[in-house]
């Protein structure tokens, strides 16, 4: 089945959505993207998959991450559904879905795509569209791949927290581990916090940074700060986070 691979640039196809015809580089712009497909309109696991999508929108603009939703339904399907969508999250009466989903009733791109469940069949025996996640950089990379199959719904968290990997690691050279995630940096005060021992890892070394164990790589001693990790080296600490560095000198 074709498919896409890590690093592949996604092809500029034309669609059909809730918002009109689109190219989709185009819709893109300079920005991240998500592409996700679900099976079918008016289910139960999709509904709650695009209400959750919905709700975390403003996260995903954040991160300047443009999302667009596909399925093997009618443009006339989407628009109906997406009331249900957003009744689902009671906000239909003050608000529109957020962002637009593309209709694929021929499978044409989700045959392009790879995104086709073997296993998952409608009533005249055509096979589903899995629950596929593809991230986009602004390159039109394809940067991340999930396949979830049709009777596994996702976690739109989680997939919150891979894109804060890929764009802290599309511009610094380092790694996340296991759990990595961002949480807010506690404030303070405008002024830089030195360490007050050598490495001896029994200290806080500094408000908002701890050390984690005694693991060491490469002569710098990795440490657990809110909202990443940072290397302490001999003379100074590099924290990196949001587009910032900061310098620490000790």
């Amino acid at each position: 089945m074709p498919g896409i691979l890590l690093g592949d640039v996604l092809p500029n196809f034309e669609a059909e959505t809730t918002i009109g015809k689109i190219k989709f580089h185009e819709f893109l712009g300079n920005s991240w993207g998500i592409l996700f497909s679900h099976p079918r309109d008016f289910t139960p696991v999709c509904t709650t998959e695009l209400a959750r999508a919905a709700k975390l929108h403003e996260e995903f603009k954040k991160r300047d991450v443009k999302m667009i939703a596909l399925s093997i339904d009618s443009v006339e399907d989407h628009r109906k559904w997406s009331e249900d969508i957003m009744s689902f999250n009671q906000d239909k009466a003050c608000c529109a879905m957020p962002f637009p989903i593309i209709a694929d009733d021929k499978r044409e791109l989700s045959v392009l795509l790879g995104m086709l469940d073997p296993d998952e069949r409608d009533k005249d025996g055509m096979p589903l569209t899995a629950r596929c996640v593809f991230v986009v950089g602004p390159d039109k990379r394809l940067k991340l791949s999930i396949l979830y199959p049709a009777t596994t719904g996702r976690n739109f968290d989680e997939i919150l927290r891979v894109i804060d990997s890929l764009q802290l690691t599309a511009t610094k050279k380092v790694a996340t581990p296991v759990d990595w995630k961002i949480v807010p940096l506690l404030p303070t005060g405008g002024r830089t916090h030195h360490r007050s021992e050598e490495d001896s890892g029994r200290k806080n070394m500094g408000k908002g940074i701890e050390r984690i164990n005694n693991h060491k790589s490469h002569g710098s001693i990795l440490c657990k700060f809110y909202g990443g990790f940072a290397s302490f080296l001999k003379h100074e600490i590099r924290i990196s986070m949001f587009g910032h560095t900061i310098l620490v000198h000790t």
